[in-house]
């Protein structure tokens, strides 16, 4: 573990971290995703290199999945055909992700995954009855390798972009198999959160050595904000969930632009 950039930060820079991880992950466990949002680019600021920022998120973002999990289990358990689907063939994305990141210019991932999360708000701003409840429907085998591709072209995008994906993962299981946004935030957070970036951060740890002063600090954040979150989207329910999925889906897009335009 990379104990230099630890000693770097001293205790007023770690408790800034810690307040950070916990309300950027609150914020995420609410709408579904987007922690990276604000998370990665505060460890960025902090002088970490970005692939060994990226594998402590993705470290810390388990334990978000796991904390919103604990929390929105029954909201699982109906449900895990789809979280086996999503963990078999998500997981192969994340890890291509990983090496991708490596081989293509920044710019062009920022650029897919902004326009790709603007289109995602925009479309549940027009559909006010998107992901409110959960609707039965007929499910096909062409249905059904959609899903799959989109789950594996998604995977690509986590283990090599990482911020709103777990947005895109929320989509794409409600409109495909019908659920709303409360049921399908919890699958999200249990394959995504926890599976893929368990995957994302073990392909990326290789890259070298990971500070474990920060590891531990954006743990114990990002369980407690997982939790604290998905205990706020059990009172608030489905409408405040899909407001606040909305502006975090426009946010988000926009945020990576404004990175777009900074790479040049």
């Amino acid at each position: 573990m990379d104990s230099h950039i630890s000693q770097d930060l001293n205790t007023i820079s770690q408790l800034i971290i810690f307040i950070i991880s916990y309300l950027s992950n609150v914020f995420s466990s609410i709408a579904g995703g987007g922690a990276g949002l604000i998370q990665l680019p505060a460890l960025i600021l902090f002088g970490i290199p970005y692939y060994k920022s990226l594998a402590v998120h993705k470290i810390a973002t388990v334990a978000l999945g796991i904390g919103g999990s604990i929390r929105n289990y029954k909201n699982i358990e109906s449900n895990y055909l789809l979280v086996f689907q999503l963990i078999i063939f998500g997981i192969p994305g994340v890890i291509l992700g990983t090496f991708i990141i490596s081989l293509l210019s920044d710019q062009y991932l920022y650029l897919l995954l902004a326009i790709f999360t603007i289109l995602l708000g925009y479309y549940s701003f027009i559909n006010p009855d998107l992901g409110l409840i959960s609707i039965q429907k007929k499910i096909g085998p062409y249905t059904y390798t959609k899903f799959t591709f989109l789950t594996f072209s998604i995977g690509i995008l986590n283990g090599s972009v990482s911020s709103g994906t777990g947005l895109l993962v929320t989509i794409l299981l409600i409109k495909t198999f019908g659920l709303d946004f409360l049921t399908s935030i919890s699958i999200t957070f249990l394959t995504v959160g926890i599976f893929w970036n368990a995957a994302g951060a073990i392909a990326l740890s290789k890259i070298g050595s990971l500070p474990l002063n920060i590891i531990c600090i954006l743990i114990l954040g990002s369980f407690l904000g997982g939790f604290s979150g998905a205990h706020l989207s059990n009172l608030k329910g489905n409408k405040f969930i899909k407001k606040l999925f909305t502006f975090l889906c426009f946010l988000i897009g926009l945020t990576l632009i404004f990175k777009l335009f900074n790479l040049y």
